[in-house]
């Protein structure tokens, strides 16, 4: 009789081998189905295929060998572990989110073999009723809460808006310029440019940031600014940092498990963000050592000559709308003239020249990296008579130049072309001609009128081929709006000139953008005929909201002196008075409780 064959306890196979896979098409099919859209089927069908399975997959690429998993999946799977690598670390563990619970996808594991269930065997029935108890019960483990890796994207950027949350002069938010300059000293990885074969920069690691409710971002254009959660995570890193200093020690690299730090022999690994943290994060700031005055921030790029090509920027809306032949003639005439131009969208203004990065392309990489960009300190807008005469009537015409005067650039052109008859306009032509002077006397503009179309293009091709001359053998140096507006204008004999950014020059002139109480009530007051924009700058200057102005009008005594109140207003170049006329008008707006007679 044969001796009874022994059954040995298997050891268990994880129930998910690939809980990032598993976690990453959950999340896409529960998106798909809050919207309403059918490919939470695929992905349903994806993810059982992909629970069937008990091997890991250590890429999308190697998922497809598995049912219902196409080109598509397989690529974003390969995206996504790309940005979770670049969040988390080259050599993160593909299991470093998620645990390998059985309850993880809802796949239970497989009931225990039944093989030699005999009656005959008791040993058998006696491990089998071993095997078919519960087994013990482990602890669940508390959620790990979200902590970047040291020197990784999402740490540079949380202790970038922490330093300036700590600033006294800070405005609770920075733009992407101004967070990607500031959190560029603490991260090893560009923020602009992303590694070669990885289309990925450490500025995805802000989308994780959102996502897990630690950053917020408002506005357009976007200003990104800490939540509560955010703040604490922030102080926690910092303390992170300062404790090894102030115990006189070096802070400990963190470097994946299963890695050590490898340093040459006899050296030892100097960390810069201490150095970064103390000078920038600290309450002293400014107080230990050298002048206390504060350094001016570092650019975001520069472009030196030989580095860049000067390109005409056309708004879109000159291509488009009204009689094609006439929109495409100013295309074809820069072409023939052998300018180079692109159509883009332009939010002030309808012709911009930039400077624009030349880039070459790079091992490994399908497309070429994003050229950089800046802007000149030239902006044109182009107007037809009838055009004038239309934005005269519907008060276009003053606040295109109050716009075109704070959008950052020095040099505003206005191009008239004096095409056509005006005997058919609405408005008189020594009107038409007056607006124009005034455009050019009062407000600075300079003003280029031509005969047709082809004469502008003209004009165009000689603006650009100047500027080449110009900006050609210049070291450009990149700034923000804000750092712009105290700059110098160029100068022939200067080496280097500073010059905003295309995007911020163009985020910065969004028309429905949000607008400040101060922007708002500048544009009320521009409403009001008689008020243009330098006289409704001088009204700001000493009333900036409206509050302030109603206050100063219930402080009067009489009604006649809140008729003079603003009359003695200086504005303009010459300083004259605002009038006693205009400032009757606006203290009948503002004062009168009923509707105006």
């Amino acid at each position: 009789m044969a001796a009874p064959r022994r059954l040995v306890r298997k050891k268990p196979v994880p129930a998910c081998p690939n809980p990032l896979f598993v976690q990453w098409l959950t999340e896409w099919r529960d998106e798909a189905a809050e919207k309403g859209k059918k490919t939470q089927f695929v992905y349903q069908r994806a993810l059982g295929s992909l629970r069937r399975y008990p091997l890991p997959l250590r890429s999308g690429r190697e998922a497809a060998i598995l049912q219902h998993f196409g080109d598509w999946i397989c690529q974003r799977l390969d995206e996504r572990l790309e940005r979770h690598r670049a969040e988390q670390g080259a050599d993160a563990p593909l299991e470093a989110m998620g645990g390998a619970s059985p309850s993880m996808g809802g796949q239970e594991s497989d009931p225990p073999s039944t093989e030699h269930r005999s009656p005959n065997n008791p040993s058998a029935s006696q491990t089998l009723l071993g095997d078919l108890e519960p087994p013990p019960t482990r602890k669940p483990r508390p959620p790990r809460g979200y902590i970047p890796a040291s020197r990784s994207g999402g740490y540079a950027v949380l202790l970038a808006l922490y330093k300036d949350s700590t600033s006294p002069h800070s405005r609770g938010f920075l733009t992407k310029s101004e967070l990607q300059r500031a959190a560029q000293p603490l991260c090893d990885k560009s923020f602009t440019l992303g590694d070669p074969g990885n289309r990925y920069t450490a500025w995805a690691s802000v989308g994780t940031l959102i996502r897990k409710e630690l950053v917020l971002k408002t506005n357009v254009p976007a200003r990104y600014s800490l939540t509560p959660q955010g703040l604490a995570l922030a102080q926690r890193l910092v303390a992170a940092e300062q404790a090894p200093i102030s115990e006189g020690r070096a802070p400990e690299s963190k470097t994946p498990q299963g890695t050590e730090p490898t340093h040459p022999a006899g050296e030892e690994k100097l960390r810069p963000e201490p150095q970064l943290l103390d000078g920038a994060l600290g309450p002293q700031e400014g107080a230990a050592g050298g002048s206390g005055g504060q350094r001016p921030p570092d650019p975001e790029f520069v472009l030196r000559p030989g580095q860049f090509d000067i390109i005409l920027c056309v708004d879109f809306i000159e291509t488009m709308g009204g009689p094609a032949a006439r929109k495409q003639d100013l295309l074809a005439e820069l072409r023939r003239n052998a300018v180079p131009f692109d159509v883009r969208k332009l939010h002030v203004g309808d012709f911009v020249w930039v400077a624009r990065e030349r880039v070459h392309p790079r091992p490994g990489q399908l497309h070429l990296p994003p050229a950089r960009e800046l802007a000149l300190d030239y902006v044109v807008e182009r107007k037809r008579m009838a055009d004038l005469c239309g934005s005269i009537i519907d008060g276009r015409f003053h606040e295109q130049k109050f716009r075109l005067h704070r959008c950052g650039l020095c040099h505003p052109i206005y191009l008239l072309e004096e095409s056509g008859l005006t005997q058919h306009l609405s408005l008189p032509e020594s009107t038409l001609q007056q607006a124009a002077t005034s455009t050019q006397v009062v407000d600075g503009f300079f003003v280029k009128r031509t005969r047709d179309l082809r004469e502008s293009a003209a004009y165009l091709t000689i603006m650009t081929r100047h500027l080449n001359s110009l900006y050609g053998n210049k070291t450009l140096v990149s700034c923000t709006k804000e750092e712009s507006q105290g700059r110098c204008l160029l100068q022939p004999n200067s080496d280097s000139c500073t010059l905003m950014t295309f995007q911020e020059f163009n985020e910065g002139a969004v028309k429905n953008k949000a607008q400040t109480v101060r922007e708002v009530f500048a544009r009320q007051l521009m409403q009001i005929s008689g008020v243009s924009g330098e006289k409704a700058a001088a009204i700001l200057e000493r009333y900036s909201t409206p509050a302030s102005l109603l206050a100063a009008y219930s402080a009067c005594p009489d009604p006649e002196s809140r008729d003079k109140l603003l009359s003695t207003v200086k504005c303009g170049k010459l300083q004259r008075n605002l009038g006693p006329a205009l400032s009757r008008t606006l203290s009948q707006l503002y004062c009168s409780p009923g509707p105006l007679s």
